[in-house]
């Protein structure tokens, strides 16, 4: 267990390829992820995505960094209860919509049509889907990235990392370097709630976009590579068990296994 590790930042991203919602607490519920995380996404061309039986998708599908690193220019707002979503550009209201509405989703997908013309496959439709999240990977995870692995990107790159570079949801501090890595298949406790590590991350070039000036300015991917001999960065966990957390929390690791052992 260590002690010292804690929570130091949450973020949901309503819509996938969009700027994040820095969160202060959120419930976590088994097998979902963070709460309207990846609600909508925004279908660059025929995706062949059936909202009647939503399945996974590759990120290629969509508007988002990898490809279309102009997206960081804008900000966006949403209000989860309302599903209403605000789009900012330069500090002025460039769109605006309820996304359950047709009217509401017309006005956002209008805008994009215009702002990343000369990168779309076909017109952009924003897609939804009850209980779907339009997530990089096809289980329902919650991703964590260690922000003592993200400063040693920034020292093997020569340069300071924003970690929201890596758009995760939860970021931690006290932990070593790279020991998030050490945790798959292993339990860890925040708050109240309980969830499995399962999977590196493996980064893109979305990596390479600066969230704040939309500047393709930074190789992460091939530093990663080049100095640690791999490409990954954070670790996807699944819920396994319900509980609230909030930035502050502690971490525990292997609590569920150390209280099986006592029953």
């Amino acid at each position: 267990m260590n002690q010292a590790a804690r929570i130091e930042g949450i973020y949901r991203y309503p819509v996938k390829g969009l700027s994040p919602e820095r969160l202060a607490s959120t419930q976590l519920r088994v097998g979902q992820t963070i709460p309207a995380d990846r609600l909508y996404a925004i279908e660059n061309g025929p995706s062949g995505f059936d909202p009647a039986a939503p399945g996974y998708l590759p990120k290629q599908r969509f508007l988002m960094l990898m490809r279309n690193e102009r997206l960081a220019q804008l900000k966006a707002r949403f209000d989860a209860a309302r599903h209403f979503l605000t789009i900012e550009l330069e500090g002025a209201t460039v769109a605006s919509g309820d996304l359950r509405t047709g009217e509401g989703r017309a006005s956002i997908e209008r805008f994009l049509a215009d702002f990343c013309a000369d990168e779309l496959r076909g017109p952009p439709k924003v897609l939804h889907a009850t209980g779907h999240s339009f997530s990089d990977v096809a289980r329902k995870v919650v991703s964590i990235i260690n922000l003592a692995s993200v400063a040693e990107v920034g020292n093997a790159a020569g340069a300071w990392v924003d970690p929201l570079r890596f758009r995760g949801n939860l970021y931690v501090t006290g932990w070593p370097a790279w020991h998030e890595f050490s945790l798959l298949d292993r339990e860890i406790g925040i708050g109240s709630a309980a969830l499995k590590v399962v999977k590196r991350i493996q980064r893109c070039a979305a990596t390479e976009v600066d969230p704040a000036t939309a500047v393709r300015d930074l190789p992460i991917p091939r530093t990663l590579m080049q100095t640690f001999g791999h490409a990954d960065c954070g670790v996807y966990a699944e819920v396994v068990s319900d509980g609230n957390i909030a930035v502050g929390d502690a971490l525990s690791e292997d609590r569920d296994r150390r209280d099986n052992r006592g029953n």
